[in-house]
């Protein structure tokens, strides 16, 4: 499969003629047992996305040196029960069989990362060859059997001696990043077509630098900040480097997890929480990215913390590149509150407990979980949030084609008595968040695919391996891969477009 071309992609304008081709695209079918089916247009990507530190193992093999990742899942008490990803789903020697299951499940795109210090283990200077010809036999694996490429440069793994000389706080990572971008795309112009530069700055900036919940473990709110603008201007950095070494049919993206923030209640109070969480989480970096400038309510909130010196002239201009595509990953939605003076403000965030906020200049802002159906994770289910989230960006970046590029849950899964793994809660998950991406294609947003995640349960970062999100079971002890229901669930709707309702 081939990325879509214009031929298949739906007009960016927004008139009736736009309106008629969609509704000709996605108007309800029947599916194979007949029972009415959304049809997803012609095109439309439909992947699995997994991460290098996640699934690769091999973390001390042909070249490869420390990530942050390696340096933090080794701290004590840093990851659930000690897990490391020193293994993890052994991917570097077995990613043959995982391409051929990918193509046995039908599906038509493969979202990974590149491992940074696999590919340039200082953080600086040449490249290994070794780490560049790992890379180069995954995408020939996956172009023969058919399916696209989607690769990401960098999913949290910085190289721990560039967190040794400062990590995202420091202005140089981003320069080190761009020149680390030049060098992949060098390796893979010829193989790959959909790149992205960051997936999810949020997480890098203030669960690894804020709360310290993610690696590199930091708590320093300013030093948040600085990593969010850092990654701002490498995301900027990298795009030009990329430009400069991909032919013209090369997309550039950036994937964001970008918050569907709700107030607790109507009043005035609540609705200024959902406002500083929102620009905290989303306009942080959509602010620089596609519009070159932050927003002033969000310097104005943070202004206790820092006084933003670190920006210097032209670094927005830098950061707001022009790209092919927005990568939007979602799993659930916020529900915020003012916290009461006096009170310690509940943060049922999500994002992992900790003694320090991911939220610089929110600190009377409370979380509270939503009530209803809830994941492993504890995160509930609702899905109108993806629905939300991509009709705002095509409203705020018209012309600009979207791609979700994670969604998915984990659930505690358990084999029957013939080992098979039936997991009805996670198709139901998928198949209410994708009709919720059919809803904001019915409404005109330029979707281009979907990619869920994951393909294979794996090292689920400081929540090492209870949790499970995959399609694939996998046995830790001996690496037997198992497809759950939900694989062959997906497989189906990836094979005919056809999103059955039942």
């Amino acid at each position: 499969m081939t990325l879509p071309t214009e031929e298949t992609r739906p007009a960016d304008e927004t008139g009736p003629a736009q309106a008629d081709r969609l509704a000709e695209h996605t108007r309800p079918a029947a599916s194979p047992g007949g029972a009415p089916a959304l049809r997803f247009p012609a095109g439309f990507l439909w992947g699995a996305a997994t991460a290098a530190y996640q699934i690769e193992g091999a973390v001390a093999e042909d070249g490869r040196t420390p990530s942050i990742w390696d340096t933090f899942s080794h701290t004590p008490g840093a990851t659930a029960g000690g897990d490391t990803g020193d293994v993890a789903c052994d991917h570097y020697h077995r990613y043959r069989d995982d391409v051929a299951l990918m193509s046995e499940l039908g599906l038509g795109a493969y979202r990974f990362s590149v491992s940074w210090s696999r590919v340039q283990p200082t953080g600086r200077g040449p490249a290994d060859r070794r780490g560049l010809d790992f890379y180069r036999s995954l995408t020939d694996e996956l172009l023969t059997a058919g399916i696209t490429p989607a690769l990401t440069l960098y999913h949290w793994d910085l190289p721990q001696e560039l967190e040794d000389a400062g990590g995202w706080p420091a202005r140089d990572t981003a320069y080190r990043f761009a020149e680390y971008a030049g060098l992949v795309a060098d390796a893979l112009d010829d193989r790959v077509e959909l790149w992205t530069t960051l997936n999810e700055p949020w997480c890098s900036a203030f669960l690894g630098y804020g709360s310290g919940v993610h690696a590199p473990g930091r708590t320093d709110p300013v030093d948040a900040l600085r990593a969010a603008h850092h990654l701002n201007l490498g995301h900027g950095l990298a795009v030009q480097a990329l430009r400069a070494a991909l032919p013209g049919s090369a997309q550039v993206t950036v994937s964001l997890n970008p918050a569907a923030v709700r107030p607790r209640t109507a009043g005035p109070a609540d609705q200024d929480a959902a406002r500083r969480i929102d620009a905290l989480a989303t306009r942080v970096f959509t602010g620089p990215m596609l519009r070159g400038a932050y927003d002033e309510d969000l310097l104005a909130d943070t202004a206790a913390v820092t006084d933003w010196s670190f920006v210097q002239d032209g670094d927005t201009a830098l950061a707001q590149r022009p790209l092919d595509g927005i990568c939007l990953n979602y799993y659930t939605p916020n529900v915020v509150s003012a916290a009461p003076e006096g009170t310690e403000p509940e943060r049922q965030d999500g994002h992992g407990a900790s003694a320090h906020s991911p939220w610089p200049g929110a600190d009377r802002v409370a979380f509270h979980r939503q009530p209803g159906e809830q994941t492993a994770m504890g995160w509930s289910i609702d899905p109108s949030g993806l629905t939300e989230l991509l009709l705002r960006f095509h409203r705020e970046a018209p012309g600009v084609p979207l791609y979700v590029t994670e969604n998915g849950a984990a659930y505690p899964d358990s084999p029957d008595e013939d080992g098979r793994f039936h997991d009805p809660e996670r198709i139901a998950y998928l198949r209410s968040h994708l009709a919720a991406v059919h809803e904001a294609l019915r409404a005109g947003a330029d979707v281009r695919g979907y990619f869920v995640w994951s393909l294979l349960d794996n090292f689920e970062w400081a929540w090492g391996y209870d949790k499970r999100f995959g399609l694939v079971h996998v046995d830790y002890a001996t690496q037997r891969r198992t497809p759950k229901s939900s694989a062959g669930w997906y497989g189906q709707v990836a094979r005919t477009g056809l999103l059955p309702q039942e």
